[in-house]
Order: structure tokens, then C-alpha cells, then sequence
């Protein structure tokens, strides 16, 4: 298969290994997951020239993530706000639709080819490209970075760096140059979804980490990506500028500041006071009052599910029939409508809406009390039991995990499952769940999650042998139609796949399935250009903000 037209290849060098799979620690990342995907086209309007459109200040909902490549440690929002800024990967979303879900392009590599044997790729690298510092980007630096994280003889290497490579770089055996401007790298197995893993391998300027050291990003980061650093206040305040030698072109703003504003009434206390002029997240009862004093709020479909992850080996939800039953007790529509107002969908399967799973004809839990009753009396439930859950506090697309928990202990109440909350913050619950345990020793926990943003991660979730803590849900035919797909590079093939997948992961009723977030936005009226993709990540080149 092959992405644009490929050259012949240049003689290149020995192929380096990778480090054997931590799975575990990778899944910090991969649990926390931020969602944001609101949708609305490119406003109308003059833009202004590149670098003179206004400084844009965002307030958003946790705190900011470690700059240092793929450390992150704040999920998608940190990504999407920060590190897709900073940095790129061969690869990179094309966020400039509003209607449909983005498509993987070129960022570093131009162009892309896999072998007959479905392991080798090969990369034609984009030329003229130079790092923040003025260093070069080439095959070299694409070999020092893998080297970085996934070679543990290389001076830079660290633990930390290697575990979290292995969400989206585990699949890599060996990787060399082939000439200045072309990379060959070969993965364990085929991967049919490896040019989307590579958006998220996000490349560093060598000469950067070797003068700075091994930690020197997490002060002064130094990538590609469309903004420069400026100045921070680590986890809590970054400053980005424009880069003016970027590939595309420089962004129009003159500068971006991403402050961290987990409470959402101080959010959008600081929109009104003009102390940010973008907020992610506003929390629902807020909409209309910035409706009326201005605001613009913009919302869209993605890749998102805000659900319970249910013990599946021991207690009462062992029993498929009392985790159905819980499914069916509870009113979806009420907190999409009236809790949420309108920014979630009730969310009836596994698969998310806005993604190549999600099939209307598989939706399948509607709010139906006796039928929840019912089962649970078949199950030998008649009088129901006691349960509890881990909620966040708040954090990446967790939305409003307290009252959302709340009203979903209300309607479990009312069949007999009388639900004890126990809350946490959200570092520590993803923490906790990396390494196969539950916070505060509930037998559920709530959270959010994507599955098809990256597909890379779907085995984390649903997997049977995922060291995550997934319940202990397991599936053989699961697992076998997740490798199936994970196989193919053909996007067809996948999605048949991901479809029976996910209509089995639904029958099982693992998760109680609550909302999939429409995740709004507000943004004061100045702030203009912003296409918002169903997509957790955003392209902010194309925004300015207006005098």
C-alpha cells in the first residue's frame, strides 16, 4: 500500500531495536485521554497577516502537560493545546473539515509506502524543515528520537520516556535512515493503523536534548510544530509564539497562552472579566449567560464516551445480566437534555458516534426500569445489592463526573443497586488504573475515554490481556477481531472489524454506557478562524483574534 507517489531508496543504516513492551506505565497516558471536538466552519472575515492576529488566551480544564515530547501526562487537552503546538509527528490530522472525521496527512513525511510483508514502511521526509533552534530536521533526527525512546542503550533514553512510547511507538522492531530524507521502519506484526500512531510520535530537535540533557525539554522545549515556546509556568501556564519558518506557514496569532482553569465557574468568571478570551469546557448551566453577553459557543460530534468501567470478576457485576440491567435502568436522555443541556448524546453501545464502529442499528439500551428489574431478578438480584464507584473530581473529558455520577446512582437507586460514590482526583485515578488497580478500592470507576481516535489504544481498553484495570473484561472473539483489524492497512476491513467488535463488547455490557460529549467551547466574539473538527485536537494556525 502506498500514501503519494515513493522514490527509490538510498542506502541507509544498521537497523536498531526496541526495548521489550511496558505496557503498564503506557497506560497512564493512554487513561488520560482528554476529549474536546466541537464543530463549526472557518468564520467569515479578512484574517489579518501571519503573527499579527491578537493574542489568544485559552482557559483550560486541568493542568497543563509536561512539555517533553510524549510525556504529556494531561491527555488530549494537554496535546491538543500544547504539545501538537510545540511539536509534530511523520504524520498529523487534517483538522480543516467540519463534517466528517479528519483524515491522516503529511506533516514531517510527505509520503509513505508499506511493503508486501505489511511490516516495512517507508518514509519519504519532508525537506526545508528546521527545527525552533535552526537545527535541521532529517532522517537523522527522526533515528535520534526513536533512539531516545525506545533504545535503552541511548544516552538519552529514561524509563519514563521509554513507557510512554509504547502507546504509539511499541509497535516498532527496528528503525534506520535511508538517505538524508528517508526513513525505513519495520513494525513487530503488521499494523494497518501505524501512519495514525505516528501523529502522536512527536519528534524533538536533537542538538535541543543533546545541550540541554536528558530533561532539558521539560524547561525549554524545542520541536517543529506551528508555535514556539516563550515562557511557562510549569503545569500551569505556558506561553507559545508564532513560528515563522513553519511548513505551512506561520499562525496568525501573535502569541497563545494556555492557562490551566480546572474549575469551571472560575472559567468562565475569566471569560466574562476578559482574563482569557477562550474557555474549554463551560460547564452546561453556564451556556445560555454567555450566549447572551456574547460568547460564541461551539459544539460538535467526536470521539467520545463518558462511562462506568464495572469489576467483571467478582461481586454482583460478574453476572452479565445484572450488568445489563444497570444499562437499562438508567435515563441516558434526561442527563444528555437536561443535566448536560443538550452538549452530550445518550450514548446506547460501546461505539462512540463519529466514529467507523458506530452503527445506529446497534444501539441497544434504552431506559427501560423493568426490564432492568427484571434482570436483575433473573440474575437472583430481586433485592438488588450495594456497589460503589471512583468518580473524578474533574480532568480531561470527564464533563461533570460528580453530578453525572449522581444522577446515575438516582436511577440506579430506583431498581435496587444502591451506589456508594467515592471521589478522587483525576491523576490519581488514571495512575491507579495503570497499574491494574482502582482508587479508593471501588468496584467501578468513572471516567472518559476515546477508542478510535487512536486505534492504537483499542486493545488497552478492550483487550483481554491489557494490564490496564478494564474490570478483568475479556474476550476471545474481541481479541481476535481487534487483531484482525489491526492487521489491515485497508480502512474498510478495519471498520467491518471494529463493528463486530464493539457489537460484542456492547451484548457483554462491560461499561455501563452513559453520554458521548459534544464538548463546547466558549470563545468571545473577538476570537475568530477556528474550525472545529470532530476531533480531540484542533488546528490553531487558522485562528486570530480580532481588536
Amino acid at each position: 500500500m502506498t500514501h503519494r507517489p515513493e522514490h527509490p531508496t538510498a542506502p541507509g543504516h544498521r537497523p536498531r531495536r526496541a526495548l521489550p513492551r511496558r505496557r503498564a506505565a503506557a497506560l497512564v497516558a493512554a487513561a488520560a485521554l482528554l476529549l474536546t471536538a466541537p464543530g463549526c466552519a472557518t468564520d467569515p472575515g479578512t484574517r489579518p497577516a501571519s503573527g499579527k492576529g491578537g493574542t489568544l488566551v485559552i482557559g483550560s480544564t486541568g493542568k497543563l502537560p509536561n512539555t517533553d515530547t510524549l510525556l504529556g501526562g494531561a491527555g488530549f487537552e494537554g496535546k491538543r493545546l500544547v504539545s501538537f503546538q510545540l511539536y509534530e509527528g511523520l504524520t498529523r490530522y487534517d483538522l480543516s473539515r467540519t463534517d466528517a472525521a479528519p483524515e491522516i496527512t503529511g506533516a514531517l513525511a510527505t509520503s509513505w509506502k508499506v511493503a508486501p510483508d505489511r511490516r516495512t514502511w517507508t518514509f519519504q521526509l519532508r525537506k526545508g524543515v528546521t527545527f525552533h533552534d535552526g537545527t535541521p530536521f532529517d532522517a537523522q533526527a527522526v533515528v535520534f528520537n526513536l533512539d531516545r525512546y525506545l533504545d535503552k542503550k541511548s544516552p538519552h533514553h529514561t524509563d519514563a520516556l521509554g513507557a510512554a512510547a509504547q502507546e504509539y511507538a511499541g509497535s516498532i522492531a527496528s528503525w534506520r535512515a535511508r538517505g538524508t530524507h528517508r526513513v525505513e521502519l519495520v513494525t513487530k506484526k503488521p499494523n494497518g493503523h501505524f501512519p495514525d500512531d505516528l501523529a502522536h510520535v512527536l519528534i524533538a530537535s536533537p542538538s535541543a536534548v543533546r545541550s540541554a540533557g536528558t530533561t532539558g525539554l521539560t524547561r525549554r522545549p524545542v520541536g517543529t510544530g506551528p508555535f514556539s515556546f516563550a515562557s511557562q509556568r510549569p503545569g500551569e501556564e505556558i506561553q507559545l509564539t508564532p513560528y515563522r519558518r513553519h511548513w505551512r506557514g506561520a499562525p496568525r496569532l501573535e502569541r497563545l497562552i494556555v492557562k490551566a482553569l480546572p474549575d469551571a465557574a472560575a472559567r468562565t468568571a475569566a471569560l466574562r472579566s476578559g482574563s482569557v478570551n477562550w474557555i474549554e469546557y463551560p460547564h452546561p448551566d453556564d451556556l445560555a449567560a454567555l450566549k447572551a453577553d456574547g460568547a460564541r459557543i461551539l459544539t460538535n460530534h467526536y470521539d467520545h464516551l463518558w462511562y462506568w468501567i464495572l469489576d467483571t470478576e467478582s461481586g454482583p457485576w460478574k453476572d452479565p445480566r445484572v450488568r445489563r440491567a444497570a444499562n437499562y435502568a438508567i435515563n441516558r436522555e434526561a442527563i444528555a437534555e437536561k443535566l448536560l443541556h443538550g452538549t452530550a448524546d445518550p450514548a446506547y453501545q460501546a461505539a462512540p458516534r463519529s466514529t467507523l464502529a458506530y452503527d445506529k442499528a446497534g444501539d441497544r439500551y434504552g431506559y427501560d426500569p423493568a426490564k432492568a428489574r427484571r434482570l436483575l431478578a433473573e440474575a437472583g438480584r430481586k433485592d438488588g445489592f450495594r456497589a460503589s464507584v471512583t468518580v473524578p473530581t474533574a480532568g480531561s473529558g470527564n464533563l461533570l463526573p460528580v453530578p453525572i455520577a449522581e444522577a446515575l446512582q438516582r436511577d440506579l437507586a430506583a431498581v435496587g443497586i444502591e451506589v456508594e460514590i467515592r471521589t478522587t482526583d483525576w491523576s490519581t485515578l488514571i495512575a491507579a488504573e495503570a497499574r491494574g488497580e482502582v482508587a479508593r478500592g471501588s468496584d467501578a470507576i468513572a471516567q472518559s475515554t476515546t477508542l478510535f481516535q487512536s486505534e492504537a489504544l483499542l486493545p488497552l481498553f478492550i483487550g483481554s490481556d491489557s494490564t490496564f484495570w478494564t474490570g478483568g473484561y475479556g474476550n476471545a472473539r474481541v481479541d481476535a477481531l481487534l487483531a484482525s483489524a489491526a492487521a489491515s492497512p485497508d480502512r474498510a476491513v478495519r471498520q467491518r472489524a471494529y463493528r463486530e467488535a464493539l457489537t460484542q463488547v456492547t451484548r457483554d455490557a462491560p461499561w455501563l454506557f452513559v453520554v458521548n460529549d459534544r464538548n463546547p467551547r466558549a470563545l468571545a466574539p473577538s476570537v475568530r478562524g477556528l474550525v472545529q473538527p470532530q476531533s480531540w485536537f484542533l488546528d490553531l494556525t487558522t485562528v486570530h483574534v480580532t481588536a
